[in-house]
């Protein structure tokens, strides 16, 4: 199984920044691609940013030149820069990912815990 722990979230002020974190842990043999998913209260839970394993990225209109997405392979990491942070930004921010614990094994998806992100107006 492959667990994932995120870390780096807060509370920030409007117009600040955070960075967040998520390691992959477990039995990995192979991670595709890796993302950062958020829910607000009252709200689903919607895509903020995904990238491949051949670093393409993909994000929503909402975060667009705002967060920027990379990740470390070496270290199955991967990060959200968050940047001029909106009181609408304010969620629990989950991390994704699509895995195989073995080289034979079928690719599955898996989720952290969650971490909560606080923008105060």
């Amino acid at each position: 199984q492959v667990q994932l722990v995120e870390s780096g979230g807060g509370l920030v002020q409007a117009g600040g920044s955070l960075r967040l974190s998520c390691a992959a842990s477990g039995s990995i043999f192979s991670i595709n691609a890796m993302g950062w998913y958020r829910q607000a209260p009252g709200k689903q839970r919607e895509l903020v940013a995904t990238i491949t394993n051949g670093d393409s990225t993909n994000y929503a209109d909402s975060v667009k030149g705002r967060f920027s997405i990379s990740r470390d392979n070496a270290k199955n990491t991967v990060f959200l820069q968050m940047n001029s942070l909106k009181p609408e930004d304010t969620a629990v921010y989950y991390c994704n990912c699509d895995a195989r614990a073995r080289s034979w094994s079928v690719l599955r998806n898996y989720w952290g815990q969650g971490t909560q992100v606080t923008v105060s107006s």
